[in-house]
C-alpha cells in the first residue's frame, strides 16, 4: 500500500440526488485522520460524513458529506 490514496467526495444534496464535488489524493494520515472526526470542511464549507465505501475495483476511497447549514 502507498503513501496516498484517490478520495472522492460526494454529497447528499437535500432532494436526495448525489453530487460528485471532487476527487483527489490524500496522504495516509488524512484517511487514518477520518476514524477520529465527524466533520470535514471542504471549500471553506462544513460537511457531516454520513458514510465511507472503499471501492476496492478502482482503489479508491468515497465519502458520502452532507452539507451543514448554519442557519
Amino acid at each position: 500500500m502507498g503513501n496516498e490514496m484517490d478520495v472522492i467526495l460526494v454529497e447528499k444534496m437535500s432532494n436526495g440526488s448525489l453530487r460528485t464535488m471532487e476527487e483527489r489524493r490524500w496522504g495516509m494520515n488524512m484517511v487514518a485522520a477520518l476514524e477520529h472526526v465527524n466533520y470535514i470542511v471542504v471549500g471553506g464549507k462544513e460537511y457531516e460524513t454520513i458514510e465511507g465505501r472503499l471501492n476496492v475495483d478502482t482503489g479508491k476511497l468515497e465519502l458520502l458529506l452532507v452539507q451543514i447549514r448554519n442557519e
